[in-house]
């Protein structure tokens, strides 16, 4: 029996070939391959987790902003409730009897508690009274003379944000700058008379 050469125990497509060439290019074009796969697999990973967060990122903003919609109906009713309470004096409050006053608490504790609602649900009311007039926060529906230019003067219905969006913006009226001076004289209007 003849001894076994090496070549023998290579399997058929590595073996060298009639010429007696070796199996380096066979070699380098597995490695090659193998590369070529490892790179896909990789691109393959990063694709999943590029999925897997762009997911994640989907559902914590559909978390927060799934109750937009029932948050601006419920924007409307703690509206009324603030005009409600607003519309009593403290004079009227006080004049209240033993039987108005419960009906009263009752209001602003109703009121109190629609409004830490809203702020578990990441609902937060915009300050904007004193602050610059900001277009993608308020809506200007006045502009009041002798005022600072281009500050918020008085915010006639609040705003809200919902999560780093707007849910709704507060209607105000801006500083006009333009009024009657400090010493009393009249606008342009008073002059041309």
């Amino acid at each position: 029996m003849a001894a076994s050469n090496d070549n023998d125990q290579l399997p058929e497509e590595m073996r060298p070939g009639p010429d007696g060439e070796s199996a380096d290019g066979e070699i380098a074009a597995l490695r090659s391959e193998i590369e070529s796969l490892k790179d896909r697999s990789l691109r393959a990973l990063a694709e999943v987790e590029n999925v897997r967060k762009r997911l994640e990122r989907e559902r914590d903003e559909a978390r927060t902003y799934s109750v937009t919609r029932f948050a601006r109906d419920m924007l409307t009713v703690a509206d009324n409730l603030s005009r409600a309470l607003a519309a009593l004096t403290p004079e009227a409050r006080e004049k209240a009897g033993d039987t108005l006053k419960p009906v009263l608490e009752g209001v602003e504790a109703t009121e109190r508690e629609l409004k830490a609602a809203l702020a578990r649900h990441g609902i937060k009311a915009i300050e904007a009274e004193g602050q610059r007039f900001d277009p993608n926060r308020h809506q200007a529906i006045a502009e009041v003379a002798g005022e600072t230019p281009g500050t918020v003067v008085h915010v006639v219905q609040p705003g809200y944000t919902i999560g780093e969006r707007l849910l709704r913006p507060a209607m105000v009226t801006v500083g006009k700058g333009d009024g009657p001076s400090p010493n009393g004289s009249g606008s342009r209007m008073d002059t041309q008379a």
